[in-house]
C-alpha cells in the first residue's frame, strides 16, 4: 500500500470505499480441486466469469459470489499459453465489471486490487502503477505492472483504476511487483473465434544477418499460409519490409490484426528470397471476419 495519509483526504476515502464496494460485487472466489483457490471477475451480467488458467485446474470449479452463494461453473474456454480462462455460471442480472483500456494509463496513477488473498475474502489493496504496456503496431500489450501488495488468492482478480474500472486481471508477482493481463487481452481472448490466424506452426530463430526470423514447422491444410503457398522450412524475415524486432513481434502483429487483413511477408526459401501476400483467416478457418 502506498505511503500517504488518506485521512487527510475524506473525498478520496469515499471514492476508494465506493470503488472497493463495486469491485467486491464483481469479484468471485473460485475453488477448483482441493488445492486451487483464486479469484475471478464477472465479465457479463449473464454469468460469464474470467480468471487465470492456473486458477481453474479441475473440470467442475465452484464459484463463490460476494453474497455467499456457491454456484457450480463449467469451463467454456481455457488457454494456458495466455494464462486465461472463462467459466460460466447460471445467473442473470449479475453485477458485472466495467472494463477500461490500459492505453491511457500513466505511471504513478492510483490502482486497486480486489481478491481473496490467503483466504481473506474481499480484501482491497491500494498501490500505484509502475509500468504500462506498450501499444502500437509491432508492440505487444502484454503486462500492466503495479507496486501493490498481492498474495496467493489474488490471482484472477481485478486490477482497477481509482474509479473501479477494471484494467486487467492480476496474474503473478515478479520481484515484488504485481503483473496483470490487460483488459484488452482479455477481450481478445473472449473473441477467440474472431482472432486472426496464419495457419502455420512457427519457431523463432536468429538470422545470420541479425534480427529474428520465424521458421515454418507445419502448414495447416486450407489455412492462410497454405493459400499463400508457404512451405515447411521457409523462414519469415519481415512484414511489409519491416524486419521483426524480437521473438514476440509476429505474435503482436497477429493479435492486432483482424481476419481478412492482408500481410505482405518477406520469405527466405533455401537460397531464394520470396514475397508472399497472406490473407489472414479466423480460428474457424474463414478468410473474412464474422
Amino acid at each position: 500500500m502506498p505511503h500517504g495519509n488518506f485521512s487527510a483526504h475524506p473525498g478520496l476515502q469515499d471514492e476508494l470505499a465506493a470503488a472497493g464496494d463495486a469491485l467486491r460485487r464483481v469479484t468471485v472466489e473460485i475453488q477448483s480441486g482441493s488445492r486451487s483457490h483464486g479469484s475471478g471477475v464477472i465479465w457479463s451480467a449473464d454469468g460469464l466469469v474470467v480468471t487465470n488458467a492456473h486458477v481453474v485446474q479441475a473440470s467442475a470449479p465452484q464459484v463463490l459470489l460476494w453474497d455467499g452463494r456457491s454456484i457450480p461453473a463449467r469451463i467454456v474456454r481455457r488457454d494456458p499459453s495466455r494464462d486465461l480462462a472463462a467459466v460460466r455460471i447460471e445467473g442473470s442480472g449479475l453485477d458485472a465489471a466495467v472494463p477500461a483500456e490500459s492505453r491511457d494509463l500513466r505511471v504513478g496513477a492510483l490502482v486497486l486490487a480486489m481478491g481473496h488473498p490467503l483466504g481473506v475474502r474481499g480484501a482491497l489493496a491500494v498501490g500505484v502503477l509502475h509500468g504500462a504496456p506498450a501499444h502500437g503496431r509491432g508492440t505487444r500489450p502484454r503486462w500492466i505492472r503495479a507496486d501493490i501488495r498481492l498474495a496467493p488468492g489474488n490471482s484472477g482478480g481485478p486490477l482497477a483504476d481509482a474509479g473501479g474500472h477494471v484494467l486487467g486481471l492480476n496474474t503473478m508477482v515478479v520481484n515484488g511487483l504485481a503483473y496483470a493481463i490487460p483488459s484488452e487481452a482479455v477481450a481478445r481472448f473472449l473473441e477467440a473465434d474472431r482472432r486472426a490466424t496464419l495457419g502455420a506452426v512457427l519457431r523463432p530463430a536468429p538470422l545470420r544477418a541479425g534480427g529474428v526470423g520465424y521458421v515454418v514447422l507445419r502448414v495447416v491444410p486450407g489455412g492462410a499460409a497454405a493459400e499463400a503457398q508457404l512451405a515447411v522450412g521457409d523462414v519469415l524475415t519481415a512484414i511489409g519490409g519491416q524486419p521483426f524486432a524480437d521473438a514476440g513481434a509476429l505474435t503482436a502483429t497477429l493479435e492486432e490484426a483482424r481476419p481478412g487483413d492482408r500481410l505482405r511477408m518477406q520469405v527466405v526459401r533455401g537460397f531464394e528470397r520470396l514475397e508472399r501476400e497472406v490473407t489472414l483467416h479466423d480460428s474457424a478457418g474463414r478468410a473474412r471476419a464474422a
